[in-house]
């Protein structure tokens, strides 16, 4: 009984069940129905838009396109022209080249015609020279070689005369336009580039006591003597010369600071930068107190009163200035001694003579800083101080750079001369002094044409007497010149050499 409920219940349940699934079957397939008309519309729908938007892109793929190919089709028009240009204006190009190779072509041709055309004159041209050189040979009776010697000859007469006029034309020219800068210019160089004074006056020795000194002196690295060189502005030669160290400056008074200052360190035996400097500045006082004194003493001694101070401490300077070993102070104490002895005897002004003699010299105190002639510097410092008009003069014109305005300028030159001149006063052995004026007279005589030869002047000037009937007015020009340039070249001499030409002619006859 159980068992058959089981049953029934068990079919009624799979009846209700399946009975369920038909329904909702049913139901199920009305609305896919439904969904599937609406989707099918929809589809529609989208399959005639996507066919209107592709109708528009395909339009507007259509349209780009077409303006693509219009622009391509523009830039090769625009290019197909370009190349017709450039084709066209190549082929003008070449038809000009064509044109001037024919042009060439034709050229070479007649140059190559004139060449043959020259050739052929040239030939007939060297024969027609040849046959009258023949001729002029047998008509004037000389070779070719002497006829040409003739020539020359004429050429090189002729030259020397031009030369010789253009020398004159020359030399009158400058000495109208140069006379003032070319005595400046000599003056000068008699001063300062007579080689054989130069060592005398630029360089001084220290002895040492021992060669060890030296290394002290250079110091560690060179610093003691840069040090040296430095302060007192003088240079230092240390070379293999045994026990001595050399000073060498243009400025006596540095070099004798230096020397001074040297030879204390030497002695003192500490030798550094700072101990130098000291050292440098208290000989440095030192010397500047031996120049007042010697300037006072030299002043004092004249009786030379109311100098002003600096040119008392000038004075003092050439106390360290030498002239052909000369000592200056010395020289120009002697020089105002003398003018005053002239004036004295001549009823000039004895006490004018005096102090124009003692400062005739005074630029040589400085003649190595500034430039110019030692008297016209001396000139200038004595009117700076306002000294008296005569004694500038006097000054500036004792070697004959100033005109002489009184007779007391005329002593002073005098006297000036008779100190330098007088025996033992300046370094020249006779010997030398001799040895010099004959090598003067011997390069003059060695020309052709010069008769006699005569030094004066002491060796300053060479007078030179030709003969008349072989050296013209023309030549003698050329031959002082020729001479002087030899005398440069073969001679060593301080200061100028003066080469004067004398040609004289004389006409004798008896009365009887």
């Amino acid at each position: 009984m159980q068992l058959g409920q089981l049953i029934l219940w068990l079919v009624i349940v799979l009846v209700g069940t399946g009975g369920g699934f038909a329904v909702g079957y049913v139901l199920k397939n009305r609305k896919i129905g439904t969904n599937i008309t609406q989707l099918e519309k929809a589809t529609q729908e989208a399959l005639a838009e996507a066919r209107t938007k592709a109708a528009e892109i395909a339009l507007q793929a259509r349209e780009k396109a077409l303006g693509v190919q219009q622009e391509a089709e523009r830039e090769n028009k625009l290019r197909t022209q370009e190349i017709n240009r450039m084709e066209s204006r190549v082929q003008r190009r070449r038809d000009s080249l064509d044109q001037r190779q024919d042009k060439l072509e034709a050229r070479d041709r007649q140059l190559s015609e004139r060449e043959s055309a020259l050739d052929e004159r040239e030939a007939d041209l060297a024969l027609s020279s040849q046959r009258q050189l023949e001729e002029l040979e047998r008509i004037s009776g000389l070779s070719q070689q002497e006829a040409k010697d003739l020539l020359l000859q004429e050429v090189e007469a002729e030259a020397r005369i031009d030369a010789a006029r253009i020398i004159r034309e020359v030399q009158s020219e400058a000495q109208e336009e140069a006379a003032t800068k070319a005595r400046e210019i000599v003056t000068t160089a008699i001063q300062r580039v007579a080689s054989d004074q130069v060592a005398e006056r630029t360089v001084s020795s220290v002895e040492l006591p021992n060669d060890e000194m030296k290394g002290r002196i250079i110091g560690r690295g060179g610093r003691n003597i840069r040090t040296i060189e430095s302060v007192t502005g003088v240079d230092l030669v240390i070379d293999d010369t045994p026990d001595t160290v050399i000073l060498s400056s243009f400025d006596p008074v540095r070099r004798e600071v230096a020397r001074i200052a040297l030879n204390r360190l030497i002695l003192d035996g500490r030798i550094h930068p700072g101990r130098i400097e000291s050292m440098v500045e208290k000989a440095r006082d030192e010397v500047n107190e031996t120049i007042r004194q010697a300037g006072e003493a030299a002043a004092l001694d004249l009786g030379v009163h109311g100098l002003p101070p600096e040119i008392v401490r000038l004075l003092g300077r050439l106390y360290y200035r030498t002239s052909y070993g000369q000592n200056v102070l010395q020289h120009s104490i002697e020089s105002a001694q003398l003018a005053a002895m002239m004036a004295a005897e001549l009823g000039a002004d004895e006490q004018f003579a005096k102090l124009a003699g003692l400062l005739h010299d005074i630029g040589k105190a400085v003649d190595h800083e500034v430039d110019g002639p030692h008297a016209i510097i001396g000139a200038e410092i004595a009117k700076r101080h306002n000294m008296p008009e005569r004694v500038v003069n006097a000054i500036g014109a004792h070697h004959g750079e100033m005109e002489q305005m009184t007779l007391e300028a005329v002593l002073v030159q005098a006297a000036d001369a008779i100190s330098g001149a007088r025996p033992g006063a300046r370094r020249e052995s006779l010997e030398n002094y001799i040895k010099r004026i004959r090598a003067l007279e011997q390069v003059a005589n060695s020309f052709e044409g010069v008769e006699s030869s005569y030094a004066i002047q002491a060796g300053r000037e060479i007078r030179i007497l030709v003969k008349p009937d072989t050296v013209d007015d023309l030549g003698a020009i050329t031959l002082s010149r020729d001479i002087a340039k030899k005398v440069e070249e073969s001679l060593q001499y301080p200061g100028q050499i003066k080469v004067t030409v004398i040609r004289e002619t004389r006409a004798t006859e008896y009365a009887k």
